[in-house]
């Protein structure tokens, strides 16, 4: 007599030939076999360094996160890399009256992004990777990743011009990592380019390959203080495009990218994944403020627990191609991982 799969995969379960459930019996069991590992080292924690701050300022959207201040940053920083994080990322938030059309202050040694650039490379740069957000957004009084044309468009070519100057300024400043964000075409190329020329050949470019106009950017814009109108959809990917990524991976190899990026995480892990069976570097992913403050909210609201599900995003965002994500509960899950 025939018997249909079904029945097969009974009789297989009644003597003992399917039993994944073996492996899975206890904690050293399911520690032996796992195939995605999560350590505190994968870890980077994206801060915000504000000008004109005494003390730390937490983020109303962000619960948890705070806008440095220089002596709270300094301290923020000595926590996480004693918890083994695996490198920080400074984001700058000048003043209001601070900013202009070009972003000038991006580029001035003066300025606050760079300035805190070098309290980290001072405090903790030889024990982590001092990264930076290599974009004019947070300098400009319009709000854009770069220049305007005089019809009101971003100028991508001026734009480039800019960022090399910024990034020459990071590297003085004691950045070993540029994060390119701003999505500008030849940004990376650009950059590499000026540093070189420069005699920074060793800083390292951290693409954005995949950088997409997401509406989870939303508590970004209050963590820097924003002063966009509109929107970035001109430059950043449509989140309904997926073969497009790879071409812009591409040409971030091609370009010179030591590190290229998937951003936002959570909602583009089948582009990650995507990006990582592709690339011939490192691949990094960006847990975003959306992801980070939905996931807060549904806590404090005792629909989810908190810890098990910060480290469940992570590790899908690991499983799914990142070796490196960058997320705000980077410290806490160091400490949890190691304990």
């Amino acid at each position: 007599m025939r018997h249909g799969p079904g029945v097969r995969r009974i009789v297989r379960i009644m003597t003992g030939m399917d039993r994944p459930r073996r492996l899975r019996r206890t904690p050293a069991l399911r520690r032996l076999v796992a195939e995605t590992t999560l350590e505190p080292r994968h870890l980077v924690l994206p801060m915000f360094v504000a000008d004109g701050l005494d003390e730390a300022r937490e983020i109303g959207s962000m619960p948890g996160v705070y806008q440095h201040s220089m002596d709270s940053l300094r301290k923020a920083a000595v926590e996480a890399v004693t918890a083994g994080v695996g490198g920080l990322m400074l984001f700058g938030v000048p003043r209001p009256e601070d900013k202009d059309p070009t972003g000038s202050l991006a580029s001035d040694p003066q300025g606050i992004l760079n300035r805190g650039l070098r309290a980290l490379a001072d405090e903790v740069g030889d024990a982590t990777v001092v990264m930076a957000d290599t974009c004019l957004d947070e300098f400009t009084d319009h709000g854009h990743c770069g220049v305007l044309a005089a019809d009101g468009s971003v100028d991508n070519d001026a734009t480039l011009e800019r960022y090399i100057a910024m990034s020459l300024a990071q590297a003085e400043a004691g950045a070993d990592l540029l994060g390119t964000s701003g999505m500008m075409d030849g940004q990376v190329g650009a950059i590499r380019a000026g540093l070189d020329a420069a005699g920074r050949v060793d800083t390292a470019i951290l693409a954005y390959a995949a950088k997409y106009a997401s509406a989870f950017y939303g508590p970004f814009r209050e963590a820097v203080a924003s002063s966009l109108q509109g929107d970035r959809r001109t430059y950043q990917q449509d989140p309904a495009n997926r073969r497009e990524a790879a071409r812009e991976l591409d040409l971030d190899l091609e370009e010179g990218a030591d590190i290229v990026m998937v951003k936002p995480a959570m909602s583009y892990l089948d582009i990650l994944r995507e990006v990582a069976d592709r690339s011939t570097v490192p691949v990094a992913a960006y847990q975003i403020s959306g992801e980070y403050s939905m996931i807060t909210a549904a806590a404090q609201n005792g629909w989810i627990d908190r810890r098990g599900a910060i480290l469940e995003s992570l590790m899908g965002i690991r499983r799914a191609g990142a070796d490196i994500v960058l997320t705000y509960w980077a410290t806490e899950a160091a400490h949890w991982l190691s304990s």
